[in-house]
């Protein structure tokens, strides 16, 4: 297979971890017979340094030519601390998923057996988790019709049947191929918004007989993540709901560095860690690579490149429980790797498997 794939670092940890995300899919590729080709684009506060766009017109033309896209991270203090800046870097963020089409944002939640105990909640508790979220990515109040004023301002969380519908079908394919069992999150006790989601919703369960439908406001979703995690198996939910959500369901692993995604549409997808740019350790080579490396797997499985996604996921495992970790999930007394040297691990397992 050939595979085209746009590489978008972006800031602060990106470029580190993007690196090493980058040489494990071309080993993994490149055992298999795949020819893969690599463009690098601009995104985020990098952009607007070099251009003064989070996402130019030239990085869309790239993504929009690609197979898929494999992004890391985008995110700046220099703009985190200035409410008056007129471009932000999660700006390029939001238009790449917007101008991609990409409507559904799938974040599984799995744990590790050997770093259960890095997690804040009780073994009993996570040990065994694993669910995904799928999250609507773009309606809802990010793109919806906002005012921004010193003595008022709102943000409007509009959405259509058709954009309920779409996310819906996805959530419901995810739950055919595991436990089949959705639950959909929504706050339809307050929100109008969450009333059409709600009447959507039990109009779409009737599709699927075969999987087992609830349905939970968001704040009980959020209560029920921290004392019965493995209650859940897909969850589906609206976009910012479903943004809070998943940096929480992150935090039962133990780690953000962990967990991979997809987003995916009409578009070209992506696929990214759900961790953001770690500005203070850039350049330090201790940011943790393996929501990225694990991204790559994402993306293997997308083109249906499942022995190729297993030897990844396999090299991940294995590094674990080899303890070739980075500070932050390392166990105590273990030897120091940094980000690169746990990638060129994951590059030599590949190689030799």
């Amino acid at each position: 297979m050939k595979l085209s794939i746009a590489v978008l670092a972006g800031d602060g940890i990106g470029p580190e971890i993007s690196r090493e995300g980058v040489a494990v899919m071309q080993a993994v590729c490149s055992k298999f017979g795949h020819e893969v080709t690599f463009t690098p684009a601009l995104c985020g506060a990098a952009a607007i340094d070099a251009v003064g766009n989070p996402f130019p017109p030239e990085t869309l033309a790239i993504c929009q030519q690609a197979d898929a896209v494999l992004f890391s991270a985008v995110g700046d203090p220099r703009f985190d601390n200035n409410p008056n800046a007129p471009v932000r870097p999660e700006q390029g963020l939001l238009a790449m998923r917007k101008q991609l089409g990409l409507f559904a944002n799938i974040r599984p939640v799995q744990t590790f057996d050997c770093l259960v105990h890095k997690s804040p909640l009780k073994d009993e508790l996570v040990r065994g988790a694993d669910f995904v979220c799928i999250r609507e990515l773009t309606g809802g109040m990010y793109f919806g019709e906002k005012l921004e004023g010193d003595d008022r301002a709102y943000d409007t969380n509009a959405y259509t049947r058709e954009e309920v519908e779409r996310i819906l079908h996805v959530a419901y394919a995810y739950a055919r191929r595991r436990r089949r069992h959705l639950t959909v999150v929504d706050k339809a006790n307050v929100l109008a918004s969450s009333r059409l989601w709600r009447k959507v919703a039990q109009e779409v369960a009737q599709q699927y007989p075969d999987v087992e439908t609830d349905y939970m406001y968001v704040d009980n979703a959020a209560m029920r993540m921290i004392q019965d995690p493995k209650f859940f198996d897909v969850m589906v939910t609206e976009n910012t709901f479903g943004d809070i959500l998943t940096d929480e369901g992150s935090c039962i692993t133990g780690s953000m560095g962990l967990l991979p995604s997809a987003s995916t549409g009409t578009g070209t997808p992506v696929f990214e860690p759900i961790h953001g740019s770690w500005p203070q350790a850039a350049g330090k080579n201790i940011a943790n690579p393996l929501a990225q490396v694990l991204s790559v797997a994402m993306l293997l499985e997308h083109f249906d490149l499942a022995d190729e996604a297993a030897l990844v996921r396999h090299a991940v495992d294995a590094s674990l429980d080899e303890n070739v970790r980075t500070p932050e999930i390392q166990v105590e007394g273990g030897a120091h790797y940094g980000t690169h040297e746990v990638g060129q691990w994951l590059v030599n397992y590949i190689e030799n498997a």
